[in-house]
């Protein structure tokens, strides 16, 4: 099998990782609180990637000398966790996909003032069509307008920020080192949360709290050998198959069936995240030297 499939193909287990933890946590959502949620995702989570760690060069990959910077990194994380996994509990799940989709178009923006970089015409064009696809599926104002949208917004600005940094600080770091300080940020972070949201949990949501910790390191391994595979502008694009899923798990078990608004304001957002994806593939082959 080509490379550039098997990462196409990694790429599509991840996010299909994603999508099934997702359901879970909205699943476990329904009884116990986002900062439970997270702190049991994040316990589950933590021996998992030290442990794919000491199988990618041994725990000493995990010593960092910037550790400011990686506490910075695990807060928006937690920031990202609790707006996402408590937008999860409060919209239809492929509604909260859809809008978490907008993540891609704010690192084209904020890039700007953050980094310092130039936004070209075209991709900054393709943000603010993009931005205009997740008013269509927000509808502020509208009927069917729910402010918990505008926390799945606030997610996505925080995930936004988490890729901005791992593009300004990742080159000096080890990415195992990254996954798991911005895991165990938000794990201490729950955890001194956790005795005043606490809920006994019934016993099948003990197996759901693992399941969810499970995934969502699958997702981070699969993700990551993914981007090993295929370049990053080719296997990022299938991303979006988590709306595929969003759809049908959110059918299957809350009986969800997202408007008419919802599936083009998703078409609207994709739309621009390829645009983006696709010119920044094309300016990064006008870069790379001839042989």
């Amino acid at each position: 099998m080509a490379p550039t499939l098997q990462g196409i193909l990694w790429m599509c287990a991840g996010v299909f990782c994603l999508s099934v933890g997702d359901a879970i946590s909205k699943w476990l959502g329904e009884v116990h609180s986002p900062v439970q949620i997270i702190f049991f995702r994040t316990l589950v989570s933590l021996p998992l990637i030290a442990l794919i760690a000491h199988f990618n060069g041994g725990l000493r990959k995990l010593s960092t000398r910037r550790p400011g910077i990686h506490l910075m990194r695990g807060l928006i994380a937690t920031g990202t966790m609790l707006c996402f996994v408590f937008g999860l509990t409060l919209l239809p799940l492929a509604e909260t996909t859809a809008i978490a989709f907008a993540a891609p178009l704010f690192v084209t923006l904020l890039s700007v003032p953050l980094l310092g970089e130039k936004v070209e015409p075209l991709p900054l064009a393709a943000a603010v069509v993009g931005f205009i696809g997740v008013l269509i599926v927000v509808r502020p104002g509208a009927a069917g307008f729910q402010p918990g949208a505008l926390i799945v917004v606030g997610a996505a600005v925080f995930y936004a920020l988490m890729m901005i940094t791992a593009r300004r600080y990742g080159v000096r770091e080890n990415l195992w080192a990254m996954v798991f300080y911005v895991t165990l940020v938000p794990f201490l972070v729950t955890a001194a949360l956790l005795p005043w949201v606490w809920q006994a949990p019934w016993p099948m949501h003990w197996w759901g709290f693992v399941a969810a910790g499970i995934f969502g390191v699958g997702a981070m391994a699969c993700i990551t050998l993914a981007f090993r595979h295929a370049p990053a502008a080719l296997a990022a694009p299938f991303d979006y198959t988590a709306m595929v899923w969003a759809v049908l798990l959110g059918w299957w078990f809350w009986n969800e069936i997202p408007d008419l608004w919802v599936y083009v304001g998703t078409a609207v957002i994709v739309a621009s995240g390829l645009a983006i994806a696709f010119h920044e593939r094309r300016t990064t082959l006008k870069r790379r030297p001839s042989a």
